[in-house]
């Protein structure tokens, strides 16, 4: 299979009372796989505005969003699928809505989870606890895509 160009994408990390959300994008349960909110960035738009237009998008929020610490690749052999996210510190503003829905029906379930929790659960990347309770910018370089 030939390689294609890699797909960027920008993700968020929020912390809210040292909990973090994360979703679900998989509809009816099809998977346990859990990871920060964001999406595959517009051609023309800024990062952090393509990201606050996806967390708006996906969890009804709106935020504000600060520097970068994270940067996570991964791909798909069987495919030729390569992702690169850019994970960036993100604060809300405003109120968390109680009831909400994805318009385009990607994000299925979101959550604030503690470091614990999150260690119990199914998610990518591996990276994601460190990058969230961490400081600094951290590289995790090419894993495979998990389904």
């Amino acid at each position: 299979m030939k390689p294609r160009s890699p797909r960027l994408a920008a993700r968020a990390i929020i912390l809210h009372h040292d909990r973090l959300l994360i979703v679900n994008a998989y509809p009816a349960g099809l998977s346990d796989l859990w990871c920060a909110p964001g999406g595959g960035v517009h051609a023309g738009q800024s990062l952090p505005d393509n990201l606050a237009r996806e967390v708006q998008e996906e969890c009804g929020l709106v935020v504000d969003v600060g520097a970068p610490c994270l940067v996570n690749e991964f791909h798909d052999p069987a495919s030729g699928f390569h992702q690169v996210d850019i994970y960036f510190r993100c604060t809300i503003r405003g109120t968390i809505p109680a009831v909400w829905t994805d318009p385009e029906g990607i994000v299925t379930e979101r959550r604030f989870v503690t470091r614990t929790e999150l260690a119990g659960l199914r998610h990518k990347p591996d990276s994601l606890a460190g990058a969230a309770w961490g400081s600094g910018i951290l590289y995790d370089p090419l894993e495979v895509i998990v389904r």
